[in-house]
């Protein structure tokens, strides 16, 4: 399929912010970026649509892609649309919550690392995913 449009457009990616219970304290899932910009920072798992799906879809395969998690409910709570979010290009990104019991992952694809932290003792994280990290937060609080 060819497309062909007189206006710019933007580049779409979506980014998952998975909470994680362990029996005692509320985590959540980051990767470790394998490529610029921001290399070697903390992220949430995502990346660029594919032409031929859905935001859901293009989530739940970078998701499985980066950490190798599956079969988790994804809930979409905001789009991020700032002109300057990414040094790369012009990207607004779909962003999806989801929670789980913490289970073993692994950076894969383009994620060097991918780990579990509690969310009151996160790294630095890269883009703009601490506005991110407390729009989902408080999705997850207005869900209950």
């Amino acid at each position: 399929m060819s497309y062909t449009y007189k206006y710019p457009h933007p580049a779409v990616t979506t980014d998952c912010v998975i909470f994680g219970h362990d029996g005692n304290q509320l985590n959540v899932l980051l990767i470790q970026r394998g490529n610029e910009p921001y290399k070697d920072c903390w992220a949430f798992p995502g990346g660029f649509l594919n032409m031929d799906e859905s935001a859901e879809e293009g989530a739940l395969r970078e998701l499985q892609e980066e950490t190798g998690i599956t079969g988790v409910t994804l809930h979409q709570f905001h789009a991020f649309t700032d002109p300057n979010r990414d040094s790369r290009e012009r990207v607004i990104s779909i962003a999806y919550y989801g929670v789980m019991d913490i289970c073993e992952v692994k950076g894969d694809d383009d994620a060097a690392d991918a780990r579990w932290f509690p969310t009151d003792n996160l790294p630095p994280l890269a883009f703009d995913h601490e506005e991110m990290l407390m729009l989902a937060m408080k999705a997850l609080l207005n869900e209950k």
